[in-house]
């Protein structure tokens, strides 16, 4: 097991000497997502997935909303870029959009309206409809 683990280390250490790094001096280049992201200051520049990928994030995430977002917070303080980073790591992640606060969902609704729909169903102007009334439940008897 010790030289299994030891060859998992060697192995990580070797993909991320060869993880791909924003071409020095542009600003905004597209980056290659995957697990050698590791913090939100390496979200430098559009996250590219690779072929196939079936998160939400990266279904809904396109280089406008990404422009029109990055380096903004919500009313908490949370970044677009830690909303995205995750899925952004994790490309074989189902969603991939973590919202920081209450206030996310408002100030980055142009993708998160679009990802709540898709794994939801439940349209930005769709209403919740509630009926308490238990005689009206179709339920196994005790």
């Amino acid at each position: 097991m010790y030289d299994g683990v030891k060859a998992m280390i060697e192995a990580e250490k070797k993909l991320a000497a060869t993880a791909p790094k924003p071409a020095a001096g542009v600003a905004g280049a597209d980056i290659k997502a995957g697990p050698h992201l590791k913090k939100v200051e390496d979200l430098t520049g559009f996250p590219v997935f690779p072929a196939g990928n079936k998160s939400l994030l990266c279904k809904y995430l396109s280089k406008d909303i990404y422009n029109k977002y990055k380096g903004k917070k919500d009313k908490a303080g949370v970044s677009f870029e830690q909303m995205i980073l995750s899925g952004s790591q994790n490309i074989d992640s189902g969603i991939g959009l973590y919202a920081g606060s209450h206030d996310s969902y408002t100030t980055f609704s142009d993708l998160f309206d679009k990802v709540i729909e898709d794994y939801h169903g439940h349209k930005k102007d769709g209403k919740h409809v509630s009926n308490m009334d238990a005689t009206k439940l179709k339920c196994p008897p005790f």
